[in-house]
């Protein structure tokens, strides 16, 4: 559906050379909900808006649903932009303008026939929950209704892919969460493919079944979210990856289990899909001579799986140990020896 090949952009300014992309791939399928996460500056609008062709890259390739996007006549690049739909972080609205008249403007602009322009809006009105807001002015909406509207909008040239710039960034946490919902919807009942931008690893969590990670320019690390918070491997993923799955033992903890005299050891062990329904740590506790400690323990939600992260310390004599460890591994289940005690 969207394939981005060995991208490379950089821009000059007053300051110099900017490398916003460097050597940039990505590859988002039909009925992905393709995460792109990173900080500000780390280049993910500019990605973004090479997949749309308001940015060209200077080398590599740009691929919509199999359209290289470099070959493209005019025409051709606003025939394929039309089944190309954008949400904005601020909405990008017509303040003075109701939300009929906002939902209607993409097709006004194509002169589209009235009647069929009154049937979309109202066929998206309804799919985003805002019909009783047709004849309101947007500057008396709230931001998740603003929201609504600049999605529905979106909608009404029927794209096969939604393109969302920090959609939620500007909203508050019941809202976004909402928004989001909402795009999922979108995603299962109409089979839009999404690629969304977004600093928020929340975000990532709730609905995205796939994810890059960008830092500098680049894409530091990418796969299925699952594998990416089971095993984030780049410092800045573990970074967004901690911010919603707390994996560290607390410090009042870790002074107590510093001043044991036993030997043992600390492992981080992560449950994920089916791994999670195994009677792992009840198994280890009957390896003789080993007692099991659980120093922490946390349950999250990803897309429809769930993820458990116990922190377990095992005290007993090393071979014991690595008898624990050799069952634990034999199950399917991430292992992390925490060295630093």
């Amino acid at each position: 559906m969207i394939k981005v090949e060995h991208a490379n952009k950089t821009f000059s300014g007053k300051y110099g050379t900017v490398h916003a992309l460097q050597d940039v791939s990505i590859h988002v399928e039909k009925g992905d909900i393709y995460g792109i996460i990173g900080f500000s500056g780390a280049g993910k609008s500019t990605l973004i808006r090479l997949v749309n062709g308001l940015e060209t890259p200077d080398t590599g390739n740009v691929i919509v649903q199999g359209e290289n996007l470099g070959n493209l006549k005019k025409t051709q690049l606003r025939k394929l932009r039309r089944k190309i739909g954008m949400v904005f972080q601020q909405f990008n609205l017509l303040e003075s303008k109701t939300v009929y008249h906002n939902i209607a403007l993409p097709l006004i602009l194509e002169k589209a026939p009235k009647e069929e322009i009154d049937k979309k809006v109202k066929e998206v009105l309804r799919f985003v929950e805002l019909e009783d807001k047709k004849d309101v002015y947007v500057s008396q909406l709230s931001g998740g209704q603003k929201q609504r509207v600049g999605i529905a909008r979106a909608l009404t040239t029927t794209p096969d892919i939604l393109l969302c710039d920090e959609a939620t960034s500007a909203l508050d946490p019941q809202t976004t969460e909402s928004i989001l919902k909402l795009l999922k919807k979108i995603n299962r009942e109409m089979g839009v493919t999404i690629l969304l931008i977004t600093h928020q690893m929340q975000v990532v969590q709730m609905i995205c079944n796939k994810v890059a990670v960008m830092e500098n320019g680049q894409v530091v690390e990418a796969g299925s979210v699952l594998d990416v918070f089971g095993k984030p491997q780049a410092p800045v993923t573990r970074r967004f990856v901690q911010t919603v799955v707390n994996d560290q033992i607390p410090e009042s903890i870790l002074s107590l289990v510093k001043e044991q005299k036993e030997h043992f050891r600390v492992e981080r062990l992560k449950f994920i899909g089916s791994s999670v329904k195994r009677p792992v740590i009840s198994d280890i506790c009957h390896v003789d001579g080993i007692v099991v400690n659980i120093l922490g323990a946390t349950v999250q939600e990803l897309q429809e799986n769930v993820m458990c992260v116990f922190i377990l310390q095992l005290i007993g004599a090393e071979e014991k140990i690595l008898e624990a460890e050799k069952q634990i591994d034999g199950n399917g289940v991430i292992r992390e020896r925490v060295e630093a005690i």
